[in-house]
């Protein structure tokens, strides 16, 4: 799938969770209410990791938490674009 066909078809499946490691997707203007982007700056070795730490963070634990959001997921912790937000939000990695 070419990469300009896959917000279109995230826009068709039911609040859908899209985890890449291409930069590109880590834009303020791809933030929709009906999906979440999730750009991972981390080793490829270490993805499946990262997953999983993403999906057990009390901020984004459920589809409904992340929607609306385009999230950099790195060793770091979380740089997060609401919807609607000016500013990018930062979040550590919790416990």
């Amino acid at each position: 799938m070419k990469d300009e066909a896959i917000i279109p078809f995230l826009l068709t499946l039911p609040r859908p969770t899209f985890f890449t490691l291409d930069w590109d997707y880590f834009k303020r203007r791809l933030c929709h209410a009906l999906y979440c982007l999730v750009h991972l700056d981390v080793m490829r070795t270490e993805v499946a990791t990262f997953v999983r730490r993403l999906l057990r963070h009390p901020q984004f634990n459920t589809q409904v938490k992340r929607m609306g959001t385009v999230i950099r997921v790195s060793y770091a912790g979380l740089a997060v674009w609401h919807l609607h937000a000016e500013q990018e939000k930062h979040y550590d990695w919790a416990d």
